[in-house]
């Protein structure tokens, strides 16, 4: 039998069905908190993506910066490692540092 391992995801809502918490639990790992998650699933049949995306009411706008720059750098690093297209991927990453220095995540720099 083929090994496997279960990641869980549990999502605690107020009454309005917004986040207000979000933990998951992996083998290592139990009842990690978070204030947000990505998630993207690649259909191998639709050839489609399906995502969620959720955040809590305590995340901030400052945070959600970070997030999603260091969102962006894994991915483009992630699109590199698997197509080796250096030429998209460096385009990839010029625009990532673009969104870290107008979000102000990342320091500004001298052209």
């Amino acid at each position: 039998m083929p090994k496997s391992s279960d990641i869980k995801l549990t999502v605690q809502l107020d009454d309005q069905n917004v986040p207000e918490k979000i933990l998951w639990n992996a083998e290592g790992k139990q009842d990690v908190e978070c204030k947000a998650m990505l998630l993207s699933l690649f259909d191998k049949n639709h050839l489609d993506t399906y995502k969620i995306d959720l955040w809590t009411k305590e995340m901030h706008v400052m945070e959600m910066d970070r997030f999603m720059y260091q969102s962006l750098r894994a991915l483009a690093e992630t699109y590199f490692k698997a197509t080796h297209n250096s030429e998209l991927a460096n385009a990839f990453q010029s625009f990532v540092e673009y969104f870290g220095e107008n979000t102000e995540v990342i320091p500004k720099t001298n052209d």
